[in-house]
């Protein structure tokens, strides 16, 4: 173990003696590493901090969460023109899927629409995410607030004109003065503040709870109807625990289709998305981009281990006259291959933790610059240090032998 030891610490001394006497050459061979090495783990950092932020976004939402409208999530077989003439969810379907579908632990109506400006007294927010939905939502979608409350059934049902204001529509309308209480203009009715939500940053999907307002979803039925052109209905579904999926979303689809008075013969006009199958789409699109990262990066791995391999081979060149002295001192031919494997393997570490630190550098500048938290893991670090070793260890190999199997007296006569 000593002697491995020793042979560590020599091989040291010579890779830093390679950088040293030949800075250029050697800090041009482990370009390609460094460069490698980056490109894999800044890959991996950013799609692992995607990945991260998403599951954050979602964590709030049970993944077999159900989205019950007319549009799909994803691909669809059916022609577009034929989804294009499906009909809205309507509010009565609600009330009777509630009702009559079994295992649901809670079911909410919402309307998708687009922004709005919103005023209090001479101020004025725009670019507001409007969100009418029923008492529901609440208990599906988990918000949290910093003062205040969320509509009752009372007031959802008879749609009182309150509203749930985000953490930026607050201070931009009140700037720091009590929300609660006052009254706010929207689609030119008034509204009275009775919540606040806690600051919680934008989502991945454009969704930020800090520019929303919720509203009561029968308010906005009464003021505009159940046929908005801006507006697309949805139920939100949230099974209980345990259920089984495919059992449930048949009867959720057989009661609907039963209420429609839809035929055997017609296929569904509406579709179940489920929230699960979302996330499965997108778990396979990081993967996707792993992959790419991983091709694109190779390359420049491959480059990078040529450089290292033509380090080893001048290394070995120039100290022939060196081996043949060790190797007539009694030196194995093992003790020459590890000694020059070592020092590839250091030199290709080198590089690796020189590519390992700009994507350090590189994620501090874009955490600070942008409001997405990109994180370099104790995995990738550990993976961009391993995969350098790697380079290195089949880099070396090839020189480590040759210099191996030198005769020794061929090996002073040469480099004399």
């Amino acid at each position: 173990m000593l002697l491995y030891l020793r042979l560590l610490k020599e091989s040291f001394r010579f890779a830093m003696n390679a950088l040293r006497s030949n800075k250029l050459r050697t800090l041009l061979s482990l370009l390609g590493v460094t460069i490698g090495i980056f490109s894999i783990i800044a890959v991996l950092a950013a799609v692992d901090s995607l990945d991260r932020k998403i599951k954050k976004d979602l964590s709030s939402l049970d993944k077999n969460t159900i989205y019950l409208m007319r549009f799909s999530f994803g691909p669809s077989e059916i022609p577009e023109w034929k989804r294009q003439q499906f009909p809205d969810v309507k509010y009565d379907e609600y009330e009777y899927l509630k009702e009559s579908v079994n295992h649901t632990n809670k079911m909410c109506y919402q309307f998708f629409t687009g922004s709005q400006a919103i005023k209090y007294e001479s101020k004025t927010v725009s670019d507001v995410g409007i969100v009418p939905v029923s008492h529901e939502f609440i208990d599906i979608q988990g918000l949290e607030f910093s003062k205040g409350r969320f509509y009752n059934e009372s007031e959802a049902n008879s749609g009182t004109p309150l509203a749930v204001i985000g953490y930026e529509v607050a201070q931009g309308l009140f700037e720091g003065s009590e929300p609660i209480g006052k009254k706010i203009r929207l689609y030119g009715q008034r509204f009275t503040v009775i919540g606040v939500l806690k600051k919680q940053g934008a989502g991945m999907f454009g969704d930020n709870n800090d520019t929303s307002v919720y509203l009561p979803v029968n308010f906005i039925r009464r003021l505009y109807g159940d046929n908005s052109d801006f507006m697309t209905p949805v139920i939100l579904i949230k099974p209980e625990k345990g259920v089984d999926m495919e059992a449930y979303k048949a009867e959720l689809t057989q009661k609907l289709r039963n209420y429609r008075g839809m035929k055997t013969t017609e296929i569904n006009n509406f579709f179940i998305n489920v929230l699960s199958g979302f996330t499965d789409l997108i778990d396979g699109i990081i993967s996707k981009m792993n992959l790419v990262g991983w091709i694109i990066s190779g390359f420049s791995l491959l480059v990078g281990g040529f450089g290292i391999a033509n380090i080893m081979f001048v290394s070995v060149k120039e100290r022939t006259n060196l081996i043949g002295i060790q190797k007539s001192l009694g030196a194995k031919n093992r003790f020459i291959l590890f000694q020059f494997l070592f020092e590839a393997v250091i030199l290709s570490v080198i590089g690796g933790i020189i590519g390992l630190l700009l994507v350090w550098i590189i994620s501090i500048i874009l955490t600070n610059a942008l409001e997405f938290d990109f994180v370099l893991s104790l995995w990738n670090i550990l993976l961009g240090t391993g995969l350098a070793a790697v380079i290195g260890l089949i880099s070396g190999i090839l020189p480590a032998i040759s210099a191996s199997k030198l005769d020794p007296v061929e090996a002073i006569r040469t480099g004399m």
